[in-house]
Order: C-alpha cells, then sequence, then structure tokens
C-alpha cells in the first residue's frame, strides 16, 4: 500500500505539469489532446512491441478499452478547455470536484454501498469550487467546463478500476489512448467547423512540449497511475490527484504571475479542498493500519 501512494504521489507531481504546458502549447483543446494522444499512442506502441509486452486481449475487453479512452479524450478536451477561457489556477482547482463525482459515481457502478465520508470529503472541495466561481464571475465558463472535465474524470477512473485486475497497465494505457485518437479523429472536422483556427500544426518548440506531454505526463504518469490503481480504490486516486493544483498552481505563479488575477475567495476555496485531499489521506492510511 506505501508503494501504490509513493506511486500515485510521483504520478500526481507529473499531471501537475501539463496545465502549465497547456499554456505554452498554443492549438486549441480538440487538436492539442489530439496530438497528444497520437503521440503517447504511437511511441506506446513501439516500446510494447519492441520489449514484447502488449497482451492479448478478447475483443469485448478492447471494446471497453476504447470507450473509456474516448470518455479520456473528452476529460482532457474539457480540461485544455477550462485553462484557454480561464487560467491554469481554476481550471486545476476545477478538476477537485472529481472526488466528489467519484463518491456519487463509484457505488452505483461498481453495485457498492455509499461512504458517507467519502461523499462530505468530496462536497467540501465543491464547497471550495462554489466559493470560487460565486466570488469571481470572471472565469465562469472556463469553470464550467472544468466541472465537466471532473465529471469525465470520475467515469473513466471507476470505470478503469473495474477491469483493470486482469489487464496490463501499459496495454490498457495503449487501448485507451487509441480510443481516444479514434474518437477525436471522428468528431474533428466538426469541432473545427464549430471552432475554426488556422493553427493546425506545431511549431518546433510546441512539438518539444508535446512530446514532453506525451512521454513525460501521459504515459509515464498513466502507467504510474495504473499501478497504483490496482491497490487503491477509485475514489482515493481522484482526491490524491486533487494535488494535481497544489503543483500546477506553483508552477502557474513562477512562470505565468497568476496570483495577480486571483481574488481572495479562490484562497479560500483552495484551503477546503487541500484540506478534504489531507483528511483522505489521513483516513487511508489509519484504516490500512487497523
Amino acid at each position: 500500500m506505501k508503494q501504490a501512494l509513493i506511486k500515485l504521489h510521483f504520478a500526481v507531481f507529473l499531471a501537475g505539469f501539463t496545465g502549465v504546458l497547456g499554456i505554452l502549447i498554443t492549438l486549441n483543446e480538440g487538436l492539442l489532446v489530439w496530438y497528444r494522444m497520437f503521440i503517447a499512442a504511437i511511441s506506446l506502441f513501439v516500446l510494447l512491441i519492441w520489449k514484447k509486452e502488449l497482451q492479448q486481449l478478447p475483443f469485448k475487453k478492447i471494446l471497453q478499452l476504447l470507450m473509456i479512452g474516448g470518455i479520456i479524450a473528452l476529460h482532457w478536451a474539457c480540461f485544455y478547455g477550462s485553462i484557454k477561457y480561464a487560467n491554469v489556477s481554476i481550471a486545476l482547482v476545477c478538476f477537485a470536484s472529481t472526488s466528489f463525482f467519484t463518491s456519487l459515481l463509484e457505488p452505483l457502478l461498481k453495485n457498492k454501498s455509499f461512504s458517507f465520508v467519502e461523499m462530505l470529503l468530496g462536497l467540501l472541495c465543491l464547497v471550495g469550487i462554489y466559493l470560487i466561481f460565486h466570488f469571481d464571475g470572471r472565469y465562469r465558463t472556463g469553470i464550467i467546463i472544468g466541472v465537466l472535465s471532473a465529471i469525465f474524470s470520475a467515469i473513466f477512473s471507476v470505470l478503469n478500476k473495474k477491469i483493470i485486475e486482469d489487464v496490463a497497465p501499459k496495454t490498457m494505457m495503449l487501448y485507451e489512448l487509441s480510443g481516444g485518437v479514434l474518437l477525436l479523429s471522428i468528431l474533428m472536422p466538426f469541432y473545427l467547423h464549430l471552432f475554426p483556427t488556422n493553427h493546425l500544426v506545431p511549431n518546433i518548440s510546441e512539438l518539444g512540449w508535446l512530446l514532453l506531454l506525451s512521454w513525460l505526463c501521459t504515459i509515464w504518469a498513466l502507467d504510474l497511475m495504473l499501478q497504483a490503481l490496482k491497490k487503491v480504490s477509485a475514489f482515493t486516486v481522484n482526491l490524491t490527484l486533487n494535488l494535481e493544483p497544489v503543483y500546477g498552481i506553483v508552477l502557474a505563479f513562477i512562470l505565468f504571475n497568476e496570483q495577480q488575477q486571483l481574488q481572495p475567495s479562490f484562497y479560500w476555496g483552495f484551503a477546503l479542498i487541500a484540506l478534504s485531499v489531507v483528511l483522505q489521506m489521513f483516513r487511508v492510511i489509519r484504516m490500512k493500519k487497523l
């Protein structure tokens, strides 16, 4: 359990860079996610073939993973959309509401009883989001898109937990990334019609950031997270992911001076979210000692 939590927290540390990279890569959110998933899928496929680690799966399982990958793609597209319409700090804090939606969805999708404590901790995160939304109206569109991102994140995390026991993490990741690429490729003509852009191909510097995003913040981070998910609950994973704002916001403050754009309500909301994370970590550790 201790090793799983260490892997989980390091994966979250890597994930904390994704928001910053979303600013450095000026492609719109749909194209950014498509390139991210395409590069990661191709790289992972080559790696698994070279190391002969690609697991053979039944067709039904492959379809399930492709579907989950489509949900991941929607989650990432909404996440980067939230950054574009607001900023890194707002998008990352909205992502923290994932724990609340997980506390609702996990019992429904896995036929388990509702946990009052998990719902309470999730609601604490939601109150933090509400404080920011209510008192700072400049970023409401970005906040709404960010909450949609959290809902998609909760769905795919719970679904992953249901099928991860008999699938190798890297094979699981390959099919999910491929499913995301497939869905985005189908939707992209309609998306670009609704949100036209002249910037379709990344420049050299953006390509470098995309490689970093795909290899470190996607393949490596997701592999660590899926390994941890074998040992801990989907709720614990998603609540730990709430630490992602800590790393991302600190980086945004240092690199982009975002603290100058934020009102005091942001810090009150963020404090409630951080409190929920700390309480859940103590709760998990205490339960394992009993």
